[in-house]
C-alpha cells in the first residue's frame, strides 16, 4: 500500500514537473532565412531557383523543438500572418519590422536569419558567390575536381517588444566527404514544389551539401537554445469576448495574436451596470461581476478554447482578461 503512495506521489511529481517545463518554454517563431546572397550559386546547383531559405528555417525550427527550450509556432500561422500584411523580404530582414510580426503572432521573440555560404569549398567568392565558373555547378555540367560542400548561416533572436537583438548565433558546416557533384555521394537531392526545397529530407540529408547544411543548422540551434534565457517574457494586457458556450467549453474571440496561449488562465467577467458622468453621459466605469475563470486549452491566431470553472455559467458577450 505504502508503495503504491509512493508511486502514484511520483507520477504527480513528474506530471507537474512537466507542465512547468512546458510553462517555461518560451515562444517564438522562425522567418524564412534570406538568401540573396547565395541565390545565383543555388540555381546553378539546382538547375532552377530553389528557396533554401525557407528549407533552412524549417531544418531550423525541427532543432528547436527538439532542443525543448522553444514553442515554435507553426508555419501555416506565420504564412497566413506575411501573406496578410504583405510584408517584403526586404522588411522582414529589418528586426523592427521582424518584432512587429512578432507581437501579430504573440510570441516572446522572434527568428531572423541569413545564408551567407552555400556550396563548394574550391570556388566560392565573396559570402556565397559561385564565381564567373557557375555554369561547372548544374546538374550534368561540366565535371570539376572533388570538393567539399560548405554552408554557413547566421541568425539573430529579435526582442517582440523593442526589436532589439538578444543574441546572435552562427553556424558553420563542412562536409567530411568530397565528391565532383555537391548532389552525389549519396542520393539525389530530394524533392522541390512549388520553388521551394526540401531540405529535412533523406535523400538531401545524404549528399555532401545536404550534410554540411545538416551540421550549419545543427550549430545555430545550439546557440539559439543556449540564449533562450535572455528573452524576457512579459504579461501583456489580453481581453476579449466569449463567442461560444458549450457546456464548460468555451470559445473566445481573441488568440495567439494578442498573447493567448494553451496553459494560461483567464478570468470571465460579466458586465453589471455602467456610471456614466452625469455631466457628458460619458461611461467612466463599468461594475463587473466576475464568474470564474477559464483554462485555456487551444488557441489559434484569431481565437481560443477553454475549460471554465465558476459557479455563475457564463454566456456569449461577457468578456475575459488577465
Amino acid at each position: 500500500m505504502i508503495y503504491k503512495h509512493f508511486a502514484a506521489a511520483a507520477l504527480v511529481l513528474c506530471f507537474s514537473l512537466a507542465q512547468e517545463q512546458t510553462a517555461q518554454k518560451k515562444r517564438v517563431a522562425v522567418l524564412n532565412f534570406d538568401y540573396g546572397t547565395v541565390r545565383s550559386g543555388v540555381a546553378a546547383i539546382f538547375g532552377t531557383d530553389l528557396d533554401v531559405g525557407t528549407g533552412i528555417s524549417d531544418m531550423l525550427v525541427e532543432e528547436l523543438v527538439k532542443g525543448g527550450a522553444y514553442s515554435v509556432i507553426e508555419r501555416k500561422a506565420l504564412d497566413k500572418l506575411l501573406a496578410e500584411q504583405n510584408f517584403s523580404n526586404s522588411d522582414r530582414a529589418d528586426p523592427a519590422t521582424a518584432a512587429r510580426i512578432g507581437r501579430l503572432l504573440g510570441v516572446d521573440a522572434i527568428i531572423v536569419g541569413s545564408i551567407t555560404q552555400f556550396g563548394r569549398d574550391d570556388r566560392q567568392v565573396g559570402l556565397g558567390g559561385f564565381g564567373r565558373s557557375i555554369g561547372k555547378y548544374g546538374l550534368g555540367g561540366t565535371s570539376v575536381r572533388s570538393a567539399k560542400a560548405v554552408v554557413a548561416v547566421t541568425a539573430r533572436l529579435v526582442n517582440v517588444e523593442t526589436g532589439e537583438i538578444l543574441a546572435v548565433a552562427t553556424g558553420n558546416g563542412e562536409s567530411k566527404r568530397s565528391g565532383t557533384s555537391l548532389l552525389g555521394a549519396g542520393g539525389g537531392g530530394g524533392s522541390a514544389g512549388g520553388g521551394v526545397m526540401d531540405m529535412r529530407s533523406t535523400n538531401f540529408a545524404n549528399t555532401i551539401l545536404g550534410e554540411a547544411t545538416r551540421q550549419a543548422v545543427g550549430q545555430l540551434a545550439q546557440q539559439l537554445t543556449a540564449n533562450a534565457s535572455r528573452i524576457e517574457v512579459k504579461a501583456r494586457p489580453v481581453e476579449g469576448l466569449v463567442a461560444d458556450v458549450s457546456g464548460n467549453t468555451l470559445v473566445i474571440n481573441i488568440g495567439t495574436r494578442v498573447g493567448v496561449r494553451p496553459g494560461m488562465t483567464l478570468s470571465v467577467r460579466r458586465v453589471g451596470r455602467e456610471i456614466k458622468d452625469p455631466a457628458t453621459g460619458r461611461v467612466i466605469r463599468r461594475v463587473e461581476q466576475t464568474l470564474g475563470t477559464l483554462t485555456i486549452t487551444e488557441a489559434d491566431e484569431e481565437s481560443a478554447v477553454g475549460t471554465f470553472t465558476g459557479n455563475v455559467m457564463p454566456k456569449v458577450g461577457d468578456t475575459v482578461k488577465n
